[in-house]
This record gives C-alpha cells, sequence and structure tokens, in this order.
C-alpha cells in the first residue's frame, strides 16, 4: 500500500508550465503531484498572459520572482539557482509539447507531459536522444494507467489466466463534443485547430489513452499493421476526426480494435478495455474504476473488486484507503506522480537497478503514441486502407 513515505534525499522542486487560473488538467497535475509531499511546486509559468500567470502563481503561494513570463524565462533563471527546480510539468497546448519539452530536457529539468510528446516520430526520436543524452526522466500522463486494477489485469494476462490472447477491444468515446462546443469554449477551440492539435483530434487526444493501457496489459502485443477510418460529424473540425475507428492486427494473430470519438451522445467518458482470450476474458470500464469483471468460458461473472487481499501483490501496492472505499482518477494519477518521482531519484542517484524495477508511463510510451497516430492518419488519409506499422 502507498503510504505517503518520503523520498531518500528529498522534496523535489518542480514547476509547471501551463495549467494555469481555469485549467481543469493543472488543477488535477497539482493535486496528483503534491498529495504524497514527493513534490514541492515552487515556480512555473502558469499563463500565456504573463500578469494573469504571475497572478495565479501568488494565489498558489509562490514567491512573485519564481512566477515567470514564460517558460524560457523559467528554465533560464532556475538552472541558476542553488534551490532551483529538478523537475517541470508540461500542461499547454499540443503544438507546444516539443519545444518546451526539448528546451527542459536541455535545462537538465526531468518532465512530465501531457500527451502527445508532440507531432511526429521523428520529433519524438529526438526527445528519446536528448532525454538519454542529458540523462533525464520524462513521463507521459496517461493517467489511469495509474489503477491498481491495471496492474491486476497485467499479471493475470501474464500467468495464463485468459489463455492465448485473440482480440483487444478499446474504447474511448465520450458525448461532450457532439455539437460544435468550440465556438463558445476556448478550452475546446484549440483541439479542434491543426495548428495547435497537430495532425489528429480524438486519435490523439483519447484514443491513446486506452491503447496505452493495452501496452501495459499486454507488453508482448506488437502491431503489425492496422487500417483506420475517420469522421468530422461536426464539418467544421475537418480536417480533423471527431470519430474514428482503428482495427489493428498484432503479430502472432491477435487482432485489436479502438473507438475513439467525442461525439457519442448520452457518453459520460466511455473508456472501456477488454482482452478476449481462448479461456476467459478481462473488461476495466473508467466510470467504474474499483471493479474489473473476470469471465470464464461456462462459469459464473467474477467482479474483482480494488484493494482486496485476493489481488495479485502488484495491484495491491498500487492501494491507498483499503478495500470498499471508491477510488479514480486522482489516486490513479497520484500512483503516476508517485512514480515519476521514485524515477528521478534513481536517475539523479544513478540507481540504474532502482530504476530499472520502475514500470511508469514514459517516453517510449509517449513515442509509441504519437507512432500509432501517425500511422492512423496516413491510413484514413489514404482512403481507410491497411499500412503496414512504421
Amino acid at each position: 500500500m502507498i503510504t505517503s513515505s518520503p523520498l531518500r534525499n528529498g522534496t523535489i522542486p518542480w514547476a509547471m508550465v501551463g495549467g494555469g487560473q481555469g485549467s481543469q488538467i493543472g488543477y488535477i497535475h497539482r493535486s496528483a503531484a503534491l498529495r504524497d509531499g514527493n513534490f514541492q511546486l515552487v515556480a512555473g509559468a502558469f499563463d500565456i498572459d504573463a500578469e494573469r500567470g504571475r497572478t495565479f502563481g501568488q494565489s498558489l503561494g509562490l514567491q512573485a520572482e519564481r512566477c515567470y513570463d514564460n517558460y524560457q524565462a523559467l528554465f533560464n533563471a532556475e538552472s541558476q539557482r542553488a534551490d532551483g527546480i529538478r523537475a517541470v510539468s508540461i500542461a499547454t497546448p499540443n503544438g507546444t509539447h516539443f519545444a518546451i519539452c526539448k528546451a527542459a530536457i536541455e535545462a537538465g529539468i526531468h518532465v512530465v507531459c501531457e500527451k502527445p510528446l508532440c507531432f511526429t516520430t521523428a520529433e519524438a526520436e529526438e526527445l528519446l536522444a536528448l532525454s538519454k543524452q542529458h540523462q533525464r526522466v520524462v513521463g507521459v500522463t496517461y493517467g489511469y494507467a495509474g489503477h491498481q486494477l491495471i496492474e491486476q489485469a497485467r499479471e493475470m494476462i501474464a500467468r495464463g489466466d485468459l489463455g492465448d490472447i485473440r482480440i483487444v477491444q478499446m474504447q474511448f468515446a465520450h458525448g461532450f463534443h457532439n455539437e460544435a462546443v468550440e465556438l463558445a469554449n476556448p478550452a475546446t477551440r484549440w483541439r479542434v485547430d491543426p495548428k495547435f492539435a497537430g495532425p489528429s483530434y480524438v486519435l490523439g487526444d483519447v484514443g491513446t489513452h486506452p491503447l496505452y493501457l493495452s501496452e501495459v496489459m499486454l507488453p508482448e502485443l506488437k502491431i503489425q499493421r492496422l487500417m483506420c477510418s475517420r469522421q468530422s460529424f461536426v464539418k467544421s473540425r475537418a480536417p480533423l476526426e471527431d470519430n474514428a475507428f482503428t482495427i489493428m492486427e498484432y503479430e502472432g494473430g491477435a487482432i485489436g480494435y479502438v473507438w475513439s470519438c467525442a461525439v457519442n451522445a448520452g457518453s459520460m467518458h466511455g473508456q472501456k478495455i477488454r482482452v478476449i482470450g481462448s479461456k476467459a476474458s478481462l473488461e476495466w470500464w473508467d466510470e467504474r474504476p474499483n471493479q474489473m469483471s473476470y469471465e470464464i468460458q461456462g462459469q459464473p461473472l467474477q467482479v474483482l473488486e480494488r484493494g482486496m487481499g485476493y489481488l495479485h501483490p502488484a495491484a495491491l501496492h498500487d492501494d491507498r484507503i483499503g478495500g470498499g472505499h471508491p477510488e479514480g482518477l486522482f489516486e490513479a494519477w497520484s500512483n503516476l506522480y508517485y512514480r515519476f518521482a521514485l524515477a528521478m531519484e534513481a536517475t539523479d542517484a544513478g540507481d540504474a537497478t532502482a530504476l530499472a524495477m520502475l514500470r511508469y508511463p514514459d517516453i517510449h510510451a509517449g513515442i509509441e503514441g504519437v507512432r500509432w497516430v501517425e500511422n492512423c492518419v496516413r491510413s484514413a488519409d489514404a482512403g481507410a486502407t491497411w499500412v503496414d506499422y512504421v
């Protein structure tokens, strides 16, 4: 169980770029990072409007001189301070991620970044090379990957409880953008503008989330080829899609399916993953995160509950409040930030053994998300044809 044990080398001084006043995701980052006391927010460049960002930072208790006009000033000044930041979280529009990540790594700062890391695999590979050169951690916030039942599913699949894996069915299909809400909502507007969002909307914004869950549960599955069809049901969003279907063939014969959607009218969140084997199936839904369905052919449905002693030790390690109490998004995000902190500490200490024992959505996960979106867009734009996964 996670009990907020302090890091061996003390709290990590931490900053944010973006995530300012009115940012829901900024609040989630801060809540998760600060929960266990492993990070201390000491600086930030919170807003494209420098004065508004400075006011917001001071409302969080930061010193005025450590509320910076932009990320360049933040990294330059903090890298020269004896008590400067060691890590930064990036919660800005997609089109800025690559430049900010690159600048942070080059300044010797660990990074936690919203997805996507960037727009192209070439840019992602450049960030990987820089992270290795400067020995910096890059984490990606696939938030629900920190939920303990994802660990339970991974262990059950690995020990063969499901048999041979045949089908992986994934979706993230909500309904909150079933109309052109971006006309009145600036927080949504940039997500459907290629200049800021990149080559896709829902493929990168929601589809990569269940895709990463599948990578955690099924690390041996490798995509061989895929076919993607995407649509802009709200026509003003074209060429970006608000709905997409992706079929994948894996090496070894299994198949996968991802439904990425923002126009599933009536759906609250709709992120689910179902793994079907030759003997049994598992299903997890983030709106009911404390239960996972386990269905063995010919037997009654079983519901596995979070926090119970019959779960695998790897799942119980991520437990925070014991069985029976509900956990969800904030606990999952806090677990990720806990792992990010341990990875940063191990990296700074040169402890390769400790680092190798940690699993978290790292830069390789970020690269794979970018690669998947690129291949989906390539397939869709070629008329929903099969393309080799490159």
